[in-house]
C-alpha cells in the first residue's frame, strides 16, 4: 500500500466522505487511490477558490469536514480567499495540498514555494508528511484537528514521493477533542449582569445560531428582559417560522452605533464584541457604547448550547413559545426592490431550504421581510472575502444530498470571482437556484467612498462600473450548462422562482436592478 492509498483509507475510516478537488501532477497518486476506494464522493471544481468554498459550505450544512485536493503552493494560494472565509466561519476542512517530491525541492522547480507559510495564514493546524509510513497517522491527526475548536482548517501537505512510495499504513480514527468546559465564573458573571437591571444585549455568533441555541437564548431574553441579536456575518442562522425573529447588527458603522448605543451590558455567546469592518475617519472602531459592561458566556471551542442551557437554568427561565411572525407573505408585485425580493422569496421558498447570501449591499434589509418564511437555514459571507456565495451554495447542496433547495442571493460583481461553480452545479445536477442581483456596478464601494471621506471623480467611478460592456448572465450560465432567464419585475421573479423550484437541476435568474 502506498502513502496515497493509506491517506484515502484513513480519511474514510475517520468519517471524511467528500473530496472537493482541482488536482495536478503531484496529486495523481491520490486521484488514483480515490479511484480504487469506495465511499468518497469526489467533486471537481474548475478553480481552487471554488474548491475551498465548496468545502466551507459542505461543513456548514453537514457539520463534518470534507477534504480538498489542491496542487502545490500556487494551487493553495488560489484557494486562500475562501479558506479565509472558512476560518472565519469555523468550518472544519482537511486541506490536502500536493507538493514537490522531497528530493526534488532542492532544484527549485517552477511550482516550488513555501507551502507551509501559505497554509499557516488560514489554518489552525499544519503538517508536512514526508514519509509514506507517516501519512496515515498524519491524516488521522488532520481530521481530529479539523473537528476541534468547533471546526477549523487543517492542512496536510503531501510531497509526491510520500504518495507514491510503498509503506503506507491505514490508521484508525482518533478520539475527538472535547470542547473546553463552560467556566463557572463566566456563567456567574453573565447571570449577575442579567440580574443587574441594566439594559443587556445577548450577541449570538459562530455555532450559537442553531434553532436549539436560539430557543435557549429566547428563554433567557424573556426571563431577563434582554435583547438578542446575531453577528453581522454568521456562518449559519436557523430562520423562519418557529424561530425568534432575529436581526443582525447592521453593517454600517453609523447604523450599528445607533442600534447599540442604549445597551449598558453585552453578553457574547461564541461571538466577539462587535467592531466595524473597516476604520473610518473620525468614527469609532467598536460599535458598542463606551462604558458597556462586557461578559463572555462561551467562546469558539466551547459548546454554546450547553452554556445557554446552564445560564437559562441559573436564571430559572421557563420554557416559552417562539414568537409568531404572522402569516406567510404573498409574493410582491411591481418594480424590483430589496424588500420586494425578500418578500417574494419568503412567499415561495420550499420548506427547509438553504440560502447562501452574498447579496452585499442590496440584501442588508432582507431579514425583516422573510421572518414568516418556512423554516430554513441562511449562510452568510463570514470573512468579507467576496466570491464565496456560489461555491458555498454548491458545497451546501452536496452536503444536503440533493434533498434541500439551495438559493443563492448573489451580487453580480462578486459572482464573477467564482462563476466556475455554476459548471459544477450543472455537472452534479444540483438543486440550486441562483438569483444574480445585476446592478452592473460595485455598489458597495460607491457607499464606501462616502464613508471614508473620499471624493471620487470620473476615473474612480469608472473603476466601479460593470456596464461597459454589459455582462450577460443568461449567456454565461447557459455556457456552463445551466438553464437561465432574466427578470425585470417582481412578477417575473416569482414565476422564475416557482419554475426553478420544480427542477432537479440548477437554474440562474438574472434580476435586473439597474
Amino acid at each position: 500500500m502506498n502513502g496515497a492509498q493509506a491517506l484515502v483509507q484513513t480519511l474514510l475510516s475517520s468519517g471524511v466522505e467528500a473530496c472537493f478537488a482541482n488536482p495536478g501532477t503531484s496529486e495523481m497518486h491520490f486521484v488514483a487511490a480515490l479511484d480504487q476506494s469506495v465511499g468518497m464522493k469526489c467533486t471537481l471544481g474548475l478553480h481552487e477558490n471554488v474548491v475551498t468554498g465548496m468545502a466551507d459550505g459542505y461543513f456548514r450544512v453537514a457539520r463534518k469536514p470534507a477534504c480538498t485536493l489542491l496542487h502545490c503552493g500556487p494551487g493553495l494560494a488560489n484557494g486562500l480567499a475562501n479558506l479565509h472565509n472558512a476560518r472565519r466561519a469555523s468550518s472544519g476542512i482537511v486541506n490536502i495540498v500536493g507538493d514537490q517530491a522531497t528530493y526534488h525541492r532542492q532544484y527549485d522547480a517552477p511550482l516550488t514555494s513555501d507551502t507551509e507559510s501559505l497554509a499557516r495564514a488560514v489554518s489552525g493546524w499544519v503538517c508536512t508528511s514526508s514519509d509514506a509510513a507517516d501519512v496515515g497517522a498524519d491524516a488521522a491527526r488532520a481530521v481530529q484537528a479539523a473537528n476541534a475548536q468547533g471546526g477549523q482548517v487543517a492542512t496536510l501537505i503531501l510531497p509526491s514521493d510520500a504518495s507514491w512510495s510503498e509503506g503506507g499504513i491505514v490508521v484508525s480514527p482518533l478520539l475527538p477533542i472535547a470542547p473546553a468546559p463552560i467556566e463557572a465564573e463566566a456563567l456567574e458573571a453573565c447571570a449577575a449582569l442579567l440580574r443587574s437591571g441594566k439594559k443587556v444585549l445577548i450577541l449570538l455568533g459562530g455555532n450559537a445560531l442553531t434553532a436549539d441555541c436560539q430557543e435557549a437564548a429566547w428563554r433567557i431574553a424573556k426571563a431577563s428582559n434582554a435583547t438578542i441579536l446575531a453577528e453581522y456575518s454568521p456562518a449559519l442562522v436557523a430562520r423562519g417560522c418557529g424561530r425568534p425573529q432575529l436581526e443582525r447588527i447592521p453593517y454600517s458603522i453609523d447604523l450599528a452605533v445607533e442600534r447599540l448605543k442604549s445597551f449598558e451590558g453585552l453578553i457574547t455567546v461564541n461571538a466577539k464584541a462587535p467592531v466595524s469592518f473597516f476604520a473610518y475617519p473620525g468614527k469609532p472602531s467598536v460599535q458598542y457604547a463606551p462604558g458597556t459592561q462586557i461578559a463572555s458566556l462561551s467562546d469558539q471551542g466551547q459548546d454554546p448550547l450547553q452554556a445557554l442551557h446552564a445560564l437559562a437554568d441559573e436564571l430559572r427561565a421557563p420554557v416559552v413559545s417562539m414568537p409568531d411572525p404572522g402569516p406567510r407573505p404573498l409574493a410582491a408585485r411591481g418594480a424590483i426592490t430589496s424588500e420586494g425580493v425578500a418578500q417574494t422569496l419568503a412567499a415561495l421558498m420550499p420548506e427547509n431550504a438553504i440560502v447562501s447570501d452574498e447579496s452585499i449591499s442590496f440584501g442588508r434589509n432582507f431579514y425583516p421581510f422573510s421572518h414568516a418564511a418556512p423554516p430554513h437555514d441562511w449562510l452568510h459571507l463570514t470573512g468579507g472575502a467576496i466570491g464565496d456565495g456560489l461555491p458555498v451554495a454548491t458545497g451546501a447542496a452536496i452536503a444536503a444530498g440533493g434533498r434541500r433547495r439551495v438559493i443563492s442571493l448573489q451580487a453580480d460583481g462578486s459572482a464573477l470571482y467564482t462563476v466556475q461553480a455554476l459548471w459544477t452545479q450543472a455537472r452534479e445536477k444540483l438543486p440550486c437556484t441562483t438569483i444574480i442581483l445585476s446592478n452592473r456596478k460595485y455598489n458597495i464601494l460607491i457607499g464606501e467612498y462616502k464613508n471614508v471621506g473620499a471624493k471620487p471623480g470620473q476615473t474612480a467611478m469608472s473603476m466601479l462600473d460593470l456596464s461597459d460592456p454589459n455582462i450577460s448572465w443568461v449567456s454565461i450560465a447557459k455556457g456552463f450548462g445551466v438553464e437561465a432567464a432574466s427578470a425585470s419585475s417582481l412578477e417575473e421573479l416569482a414565476d422564475l422562482l416557482a419554475h426553478s423550484f420544480s427542477l432537479d437541476a440548477p437554474f440562474v435568474i438574472e434580476l435586473q436592478i439597474f
